[in-house]
């Protein structure tokens, strides 16, 4: 059932075996594990069922040096959470997002990497990562380049320290529409939207979670006394609700340690520089680098260091995708021909008509098939981290020069990059957030040391030569970060390094868990929705057991 919070009488409380808050991928994971149990469950949505400006801006905050901009863009008050703005093209009329599951190395205590080791290693949560695939509707849990490439589509002939492995693409309307329906469904489960948790109250010794109260920005507030309470409201929102949550214990639920709201993690996206290939033909072997379907799953493969030179070297992990990019002469075909069509307007652009009308010429190769392409919808102008299809193309390594390789990158957790509270406050009385982050010397360090292994295993396999771009000394960055917040209510057996254990349970807190990537101890570089999905699906398996021996 659905029912729009704001409707409810006026401090109603509800009573319920489970309430879970927020309804993106992580809590819509959790329902639909526990829809048709024999215990009810609550799912509380801040937002609507469509986008609403008032709601999206309770998600406004602060962000040191606005190198992240603000932080109401990068997250999605809505049902299906962040779902809503994923944009990746799939084809057949599809858009979705990537995934991929955190490596071996990414669990691991790594003696370089300060604060690292997840409390199990990659082969406990195989299981789940497994019946994750079906949740996002994906192919085989199968990620190595092995399972995906064929003659037409071969690996880059590269050697043993940079290997290919691959991205699935699953679709976004799962978690937006597909899922909200099968829940609705479920006898035992009530969604409520326009439903903002504002506080967690808890007993006299903070040790068990007592009620919720919830608000409205209608007005109307009511209450919710659950059995166990889950947090699913994201990597920047858990850390905000358990800091808010402070009348018992005055630095925030869970925080008797300082550290909740620490060690913020993103994928900050850099820019490696230009792949020249050898020869034109090595464009006919790069198909499985470019967002295909095979046996209709959509797959793109991407180059990665080895985990023994990782360890060797002592770097972080990184990805490492490539997209063609057009020749000078047909860039420039574009520009003149976007020139001559904003001609009406552009008295100055009309001096130059003749040259811009050769260069259009000169550039039909590129123009005719990619304006076709745009019109049908198949193809699009220029490729980019949103799309793809420039392998299916025909003449491709005609139609493209170089490549342009951007990392995807593994961020060290620094308890210096975190989410506070300031005074500023949102529409519902509640103190905002300010989000911390700079850069660090190892972040520095592990890019540019994975540029110059790249650069001399191209150059040794004979297929190239990379070009690596940089700032002076620094790593050319495209954007600090690919919303994908991590690391700041992080897991740790030790309270005194975690805010929740290995089974997700906030330290000393009897009844309240947390369900998203805000508990990872590091991120490697891999999109973190499958590792939410997996973890959700893990965590839905213990509530279960909670409640029957209750």
């Amino acid at each position: 059932m659905l029912i729009d919070a704001r409707t409810l009488p006026l401090d109603e409380i509800l009573e319920t075996e489970v309430c879970i808050v927020g309804a993106g991928p992580a809590g819509i994971t959790l329902a639909k594990e526990l829809a048709f149990a024999d215990f009810r469950v609550c799912l509380l949505e801040s937002g609507g069922l469509d986008f609403e400006k008032n709601t999206q801006s309770l998600a406004q905050g602060e962000s040191v040096g606005n190198l992240f901009g603000t932080l109401d863009e990068q997250r999605r008050f809505q049902f299906g959470g962040t779902a809503n703005a994923w944009k990746i093209r799939l084809g057949n009329n599809q858009i979705g997002v990537r995934y991929v599951p955190l490596d071996e190395i990414d669990f691991e205590k790594r003696d370089w990497l300060p604060y690292s080791g997840w409390p199990f290693d990659k082969s406990h949560l195989d299981p789940f990562y497994d019946r994750a695939q079906a949740v996002c509707k994906l192919g085989a849990f199968a990620y190595g380049a092995k399972a995906w490439e064929d003659v037409q589509t071969p690996q880059l002939p590269l050697a043993n320290n940079v290997t290919t492995s691959m991205f699935q693409f699953g679709p976004r309307a799962v978690f937006t529409h597909e899922y909200r329906e099968q829940i609705n469904q479920a006898s035992n489960i009530t969604i409520y939207i326009n439903a903002n948790l504002m506080e967690m109250e808890t007993d006299e010794t903070a040790k068990t979670v007592t009620r919720l109260r919830v608000g409205c920005l209608s007005g109307n507030k009511f209450w919710v006394c659950a059995k166990v309470v889950i947090l699913a409201a994201g990597g920047i929102e858990n850390a905000r609700l358990l800091l808010l949550s402070n009348k018992v214990q005055t630095v925030g639920l869970g925080n008797q340690n300082d550290l909740v709201g620490r060690f913020f993690m993103d994928h900050p996206l850099v820019s490696c520089g230009r792949l020249m290939p050898s020869n034109p033909e090595l464009f006919k072997r790069t198909a499985l680098y470019d967002l295909r379907r095979v046996n209709d799953v959509p797959v793109m493969g991407k180059l990665t260091l080895s985990e023994e030179v990782m360890r060797r070297q002592q770097i972080l992990n990184n990805s490492t995708l490539l997209f063609p990019i057009p020749k000078a002469y047909q860039l420039q075909a574009v520009n003149s021909l976007k020139t001559l069509l904003s001609m009406r307007h552009n008295a100055e652009a009309r001096k130059d008509v003749f040259k811009h009308l050769a260069n259009v010429i000169i550039g039909l190769d590129y123009i005719l098939p990619a304006a076709y392409g745009a019109v049908t919808k198949q193809q699009p102008f220029i490729p980019s981290l949103a799309w793809g299809g420039w392998s299916y193309i025909r003449g491709h390594e005609n139609r493209f020069a170089e490549f342009e390789a951007i990392h995807q990158t593994e961020q060290v957790p620094d308890p210096d990059n975190r989410v506070t509270l300031i005074g500023d406050r949102d529409r519902l009385g509640r103190q905002q957030v300010k989000l911390h982050w700079r850069w660090n010397d190892i972040d520095i360090h592990n890019i540019k040391r994975t540029q110059d292994i790249l650069q001399e295993e191209i150059a040794r396999a004979g297929i190239g030569q990379l070009q690596v771009e940089r700032d002076g000394n620094l790593p050319k960055l495209i954007h600090p970060g690919t919303h994908h917040h991590m690391g700041t209510t992080r897991m740790h057996d030790d309270p005194k390094q975690g805010v929740v254990d290995r089974n997700c349970q906030v330290h000393g807190v009897s009844n309240l868990f947390i369900a998203s990537s805000s508990v990872f101890p590091t991120g490697g570089y891999a999109n973190p929705t499958l590792t939410i999905v997996a973890l959700a699906i893990r965590l839905a398996d213990r509530v279960k057991t909670i409640i029957r021996n209750s």
